[in-house]
């Protein structure tokens, strides 16, 4: 195992001397620089684990030193060696970078702090490395799961997808209106939680969606398939940006998809004209969404389709969000509002 190479800038070359041998007995490596610039030059030409700097030297003190040696590329640990008593050249070096203080005192008792000091120099060095090596390492292996997680829900979006599109398919060659009916809600339902997938895989956050860009998203796949059935109500939405983890804006994303169906089913019964508004509002710790329109009011078995399987499902996000499903009563169509915490 190599020695711990030391520089030690002193410009008495005889304190130099006595500090390059008690620090050899010690098994170090010394290599003496009478200057602040003769010191520079050996740390930008060789490798050195500790410096060793005395406060006076010709021209300039150790203090105007520090700033330069901390520049270098990688620059090694500072122990900082002075004659003076004042407590405030101590504090200025520990301020400027140094890890270490030594007081030169007249006896030369100092030689053997020092020796002690450049040890909790290199002890403190090595720990620092190895917490920098163990802070990279953790960044890797989450880089490699973020990107591993992404590819799965690149992979869970187009196979749910795939599934839609089956359903789709499937759709064309029913005849019966309710089962067609049926099979476009779960196409509907199967690409609000594609959705979400599709958000994470191409999000720099894979734990939480933007509830604003997925529900526009979402709409927008709502307004298609609106259309593909013969039905051209606008869809006005109006969303406060909101993160919310990717299991809660899942059950958000399905309650919308039923809600919003439900008023392009009932709401206008008969007529093209009349139009859907999907709003998202924070407030008090809570996030609210409201799905209003101005047709013919809430009809028996509205929310239902016929079979409940409607009503289930938003009862069955509901309580996965510990929120509430409210009715409010207006003057014109039809209001429901989801509120639960975030």
């Amino acid at each position: 195992m190599s020695r711990p190479k030391i520089l030690y800038i002193e410009d008495d070359l005889g304190i130099g001397r006595l500090v390059q041998k008690t620090l050899e007995s010690r098994g170090f490596d010394v290599v003496l620089a009478e200057s602040g610039a003769q010191g520079l030059a050996l740390l930008r030409a060789e490798p050195f684990d500790v410096v060793a700097l005395d406060h006076h030297m010709p021209g300039q003190t150790g203090l105007e030193l520090i700033p330069d040696i901390r520049a270098l590329p990688m620059p090694p640990p500072i122990v900082y060696v002075t004659g003076s008593d004042d407590s405030h050249v101590a504090v200025a070096a520990l301020k400027l970078g140094a890890l270490e203080y030594v007081w030169k005192d007249v006896q030369g008792h100092y030689r053997d702090l020092l020796v002690k000091a450049v040890k909790a120099a290199l002890h403190q060095e090595r720990m620092r490395r190895e917490k920098e090596a163990a802070d990279l390492e953790i960044r890797l292996a989450r880089d490699r799961a973020e990107l591993l997680l992404k590819e799965v829900n690149h992979r869970v979006a187009n196979s749910l997808a795939i599934v839609a599109g089956l359903v789709g398919l499937q759709k064309s060659t029913v005849q019966d209106p309710s089962a067609h009916h049926l099979l476009e809600q779960m196409r509907a339902r199967i690409l609000a939680i594609a959705g979400v997938h599709r958000r994470l895989y191409t999000s720099d956050d894979i734990s939480t969606v933007d509830l604003k860009e997925y529900l526009g998203s979402l709409v927008n796949d709502l307004k298609a398939a609106m259309v593909d059935e013969g039905r051209t109500h606008p869809i006005n939405i109006d969303c406060v940006p909101v993160a919310l983890p990717t299991d809660k804006a899942v059950s958000v994303g399905i309650i919308a998809t039923e809600l919003v169906t439900n008023a392009h089913k009932y709401a206008y019964p008969g007529t093209d004209q009349g139009s859907i508004r999907v709003s998202v509002r924070q407030t008090n710790g809570d996030v609210v969404l409201t799905v209003d329109d101005d047709g013919v009011g809430l009809q028996p078995n509205a929310a239902s389709g016929g079979t409940g399987l409607g009503s289930k499902v938003i009862a069955s996000m509901t309580a996965r969000l510990q929120g509430e499903i409210s009715r409010p009563k207006t003057p014109k169509g039809t209001r429901v509002v989801l509120q639960f915490p975030l």
